[in-house]
């Protein structure tokens, strides 16, 4: 394995490429925006995330731009705890066990460490077409160009062009029934880990630490019909979404003023059935198994992906020896993860008598301390 061509320049895609760089393969990363932009709210860096951080090289780095903290609580909509949950220091006992972080702060030093390595990008670039042989793949650029790889990885999120060249539209996300709000806001001295609110209808609201600084607010709720929100709206709505709250979430709610800064995202899930790769063209991240944000895991899971291919890669065996290795560290583990999430979701948007959000995610957590 020599040369690799990595399609999108996410976090699993930029994770990927410092993978690879670090066993010395050399690394094509072509972008289709022109611009590295990435909204600028939180990612929840669980002890998994860290741990898969440190692999790469570069935990320390997002430790020193971020918030540690550990696991989190569950509270009433008033903030009365309910349930605590302790996070686990997976990468050892000098790292934290959770930690939140900007995007914008986490892709600068997935950027950097990438470059810094020599993967050479490409922004504003898609790919048009490939073909295949036992040994190669042929593709040809959108900028006119071509070039030859011994491996074409997609890592180009959500709605993959390479999972659909692969797959046709056997594998399409489909909405899941909610949406997620996200807003930015100065921390509270007092909130120094996650919070979770619970007893919204259809839903759930919550905090996240990301630097001594700020945090942001969050909500995850039904969205019956996935209605088109205008955006000038969103803050009034977001606001109003939060209203039953009191105690230190009403104080959060009254700051999201701001309609252009709120994020708000559909949520849409896919998982794809074995086999993950077809001849030299291999999925991971979100290309493969996009998941709802209930349990913190999808970011998480992209990049033990990159640290799996990685290694895999490295080692001077048959490709498809390589790729199935890669699906058998991973398939299991990424399709618990990816239930799981559903399930929560579906708990919230219609409560039984045995459903218990807490219990799981604590279970789910002792599948995510397993090695990768």
């Amino acid at each position: 394995m020599k040369q690799v061509l990595i399609v999108g320049g996410g976090i699993g895609g930029l994770c990927a490429a410092i993978a690879l760089r670090r066993a010395g393969i050399a690394v094509d990363l072509i972008e289709m925006n022109r611009e590295w932009t990435v909204y600028h709210v939180g990612i929840v860096v669980q002890g998994n995330a860290i741990r898969a951080l440190k692999a790469l090289g570069i935990a320390r780095q997002c430790i020193a731009i971020g918030f540690p903290y550990d696991g989190l609580m569950f509270a009433d909509l008033a903030g009365k705890p309910l349930v605590d949950i302790h996070g686990v220091a997976l990468a050892g006992p000098d790292y934290p066990a959770d930690l939140g972080l900007t995007r914008p702060a986490l892709h600068r030093v997935l950027i950097g460490t990438a470059l810094e390595l020599g993967t050479q990008v490409r922004l504003g670039t898609t790919y048009e077409k490939f073909e295949q042989t036992a040994d190669r793949v042929m593709v040809k650029f959108s900028d006119g160009s071509s070039g030859e790889y011994d491996l074409m990885i997609g890592a180009d999120g959500c709605f993959s062009k390479v999972r659909e060249s692969l797959y046709g539209d056997r594998f399409v996300p489909q909405f899941t029934g909610q949406g997620v709000w996200r807003y930015n806001v100065p921390r509270p001295k007092e909130l120094v880990r996650a919070v979770m609110i619970m007893g919204l209808q259809g839903g759930k609201a919550g905090f996240i630490p990301l630097t001594a600084d700020t945090g942001y607010v969050l909500l995850v709720q039904a969205e019956p019909g996935n209605p088109r929100l205008p955006q000038a709206k969103l803050a009034e709505i977001f606001r109003g979404r939060l209203a039953p709250c009191t105690g230190f979430m009403a104080s959060l709610r009254e700051q999201i003023v701001d309609s252009s800064l709120v994020v708000y995202r559909p949520l849409k899930a896919v998982f794809v059935d074995a086999p993950w790769y077809n001849g030299r063209v291999v999925l991971m991240g979100d290309a493969v198994h996009p998941t709802t944000p209930h349990l913190g895991q999808g970011a998480a899971q992209a990049m033990e992906d990159a640290v799996v291919l990685g290694e895999v890669l490295a080692q001077d065996t048959p490709v498809a020896e390589q790729l199935e290795t890669y699906m058998q560290r991973r398939y299991e583990r990424c399709k618990t993860i990816f239930n799981n999430s559903l399930q929560i979701g579906e708990w919230e948007q219609h409560p039984t008598p045995d459903a218990d959000p807490a219990g799981l995610i604590q279970r789910t957590l002792q599948v995510v301390a397993q090695p990768i």
